[in-house]
């Protein structure tokens, strides 16, 4: 996991890098159909032997990759990689604080809270709808937390996945082609596109289904906390992107609220 959250974080700098000759639309129709050609191959789907209890998780499972990604991407355009993917961080806090009753959960939710307070507080250069895309994302990053665990829980193999990989770069096919057709890529755009796709989608998307099967979903937030730093400290190097001590300090309550809240939902279900 730690693995997965440096590549997706490193493939999301990369992306953004060709955000200005094709756009986040662009560059997520390119990285939806990578994953989709390298999924597709690994998994090997038989989406003609899926069951209806089967197909379910996996349509909603493409819907949230379309719009997580896009959503992502729109919003990194906007603030920037750092706060965007802090932002979006907390979808996956949510779910850590769902499993979980004690006290330290209160705690850790009022720590978070305080903490999005500071990150988005109102400023003469603050980007609101920006900031809402990167909530967006937050909801979408939740809803494949749970529904990758339960197409991994389903289906054998990949097959999930890739059937849901494939479904959303299909969906993707109108726009993108509409957007390379009129904002034609260079080729440095178009590769930092394409590594954006293998570095952002097919790298974190099999080691999250693996992992997903391995532990609770709580459990899984614990290991997540590493993607907010991972995306300030990339988005500083490979972007440009700083961030004052105030975010800084917020992105660090943020990881620990989620690490305390996860941990104790893991020891929570251990006692049961």
């Amino acid at each position: 996991m730690l693995g997965s959250g440096l590549s997706n974080q490193t493939g999301a700098s990369v992306a953004a890098l060709a955000f200005p000759v094709i756009g986040p639309v662009g560059v997520v129709a390119v990285r939806q159909w990578v994953a989709a050609a390298v999924l597709v191959a690994a998994g090997r789907p038989r989406p003609w032997r899926f069951t209806g209890a089967q197909w379910r998780p996996v349509l909603g499972l493409a819907l949230v990759f379309a719009g997580m990604n896009l959503s992502l991407y729109a919003a990194i355009e906007r603030i920037g990689l750092g706060l965007a993917v802090t932002l979006e961080f907390l979808g996956p806090l949510t779910v850590a604080l769902a499993g979980a009753r004690r006290r330290v959960d209160l705690v850790a939710a009022l720590a978070a809270a305080g903490a999005v307070a500071v990150l988005t507080r109102p400023t003469p250069t603050t980007d609101y709808p920006g900031i809402g895309l990167a909530l967006l994302a937050a909801v979408c990053w939740a809803c494949y937390i749970l529904l990758n665990r339960t197409v991994g829980a389903r289906l054998p193999g990949l097959e999930g996945s890739a059937a849901a990989a494939a479904l959303s770069g299909a969906l993707y096919l109108p726009a993108g082609v509409w957007v390379l057709a009129h904002h034609r890529p260079t080729l440095g755009a178009l590769g930092c596109a394409l590594a954006a796709g293998v570095l952002s989608s097919a790298v974190p998307f099999l080691a999250d289904l693996l992992a997903l099967r391995r532990v609770p979903a709580q459990f899984f937030g614990v290991f997540m906390s590493v993607n907010p730093v991972f995306a300030a400290l990339v988005g500083l190097a490979v972007l440009g992107q700083r961030l004052d001590a105030g975010s800084w300090l917020a992105i660090a309550v943020i990881v620990a609220a989620n690490t305390v809240a996860a941990s104790t939902a893991v020891r929570v279900r251990a006692a049961r």
